[in-house]
């Protein structure tokens, strides 16, 4: 079987109706189901957690180290190192890292733009309001992706509505990784 065909190159954001996706270095919301689907998400098929991709900034904004899930920092500063990250300096890099299997693409905007053509699937968290921020993203294109989920969730603890999306990308239209 190839390994290639089988595997999984999952994005994952939270965008809101406007396309903000972070504002001052972080996610504008912290809307516990969608941290919750996050973790399930990062875990991966087997549940033993798979690499994740992002840019320096998106590790700078997280908690810490995530338990159990590889952290790829795709940066442009061949310096930079944080301790328990794994430290990419180009796109090519960082799938090395990844290694063979599965691995999800966490953010930020621009980490989403270069690796966009490897996605197989997207799990999208539409935040239905209009967010101020510094960090856009546009909405998925319908001739590239088919939107095979969703579940909507009402307004709740001072949080707006939200829906959990996922999009795949049509077998026809994959990339090499995806």
């Amino acid at each position: 079987m190839d390994q290639a065909a089988d595997r999984e190159v999952l994005f994952i954001v939270a965008r809101a109706t406007n396309g903000c996706i972070a504002r001052d270095g972080d996610v504008p919301w912290a809307i516990s189901e969608d941290l919750k689907r996050f973790k399930r998400l990062t875990m991966g098929r087997s549940g033993t957690g798979m690499p994740m991709v992002m840019g320096r900034k998106t590790f700078d904004s997280l908690p810490g180290l995530l338990p159990g899930r590889a952290h790829i920092v795709l940066t442009r500063d061949p310096d930079w190192k944080a301790e328990g990250a794994l430290t990419a300096n180009s796109m090519e890099q960082a799938l090395e890292l990844a290694g063979p299997g599965d691995f999800s693409v966490i953010g930020g905007g621009e980490i989403f733009t270069l690796m966009a053509d490897l996605a197989s699937r997207w799990e999208i968290t539409e935040v239905h309001e209009d967010t101020q921020g510094d960090v856009f993203m546009d909405a998925l294109s319908p001739v590239e992706w088919v939107e095979t989920a969703r579940a909507r969730h009402p307004a709740s603890d001072n949080w707006p509505p939200y829906d959990f999306v996922t999009y795949l990308r049509p077998e026809s239209q994959r990339g090499p990784c995806g």
